[in-house]
């Protein structure tokens, strides 16, 4: 039933997801065992609380997506010694704070404009005074909240967009 589902059935879904996340760079098979060994770790916990509220195609590509790109960022760690997150205002994190997270990460990763992306970055997540970041952008703070603003619209589009890709 397992080898059914996780390497017939859910096939074109984990594909999908894994050449999303990784550009098609790594095993199918390793990365799929690890989604295994994942959901069966502390007596199957994650699959316990999958609480029926939607289809459990659903609710494992949501698990996979988060899952397959906290392996991916911890393969940047390894390779860079470093997290660009680690140690955010020093508070610890569970996993839903990791994995919101990643999502805002990737999200902010997926905006067209960098130039928003950063500016949400620094007021939103790193918490900057905005007429520090008006500074260091040569703006006016006026122009900074109208900055804010788009960038805020880029944002809430792109995570439709992700919900619609990503949703059905």
């Amino acid at each position: 039933m397992t080898d059914e589902l996780f390497f017939h059935k859910c096939r074109p879904l984990f594909c999908k997801i894994i050449g999303l996340v990784f550009k098609n760079e790594v095993d199918y098979d390793e990365l799929v065992n690890e989604l295994y060994v994942y959901l069966m770790e502390n007596d199957a916990q994650k699959l316990r609380e999958f609480g029926y509220r939607s289809s459990l195609y659903f609710w494992l590509k949501i698990l996979a997506i988060r899952f397959f790109i906290k392996k991916r960022k911890k393969m940047i760690e390894i390779s860079t010694n470093g997290s660009p997150y680690e140690g955010i205002r020093g508070i610890p994190v569970d996993d839903r704070d990791e994995s919101a997270r990643y999502d805002v990460e990737r999200l902010l990763g997926e905006m067209p404009s960098q130039r928003y992306a950063i500016v949400i970055q620094k007021l939103q997540i790193d918490d900057q005074e905005p007429e520090q970041l008006a500074k260091e952008m040569n703006i006016t703070t006026a122009n900074l909240y109208n900055i804010k603003r788009r960038a805020m619209a880029q944002l809430t589009h792109v995570a439709l967009n992700d919900i619609k890709r990503y949703g059905k």
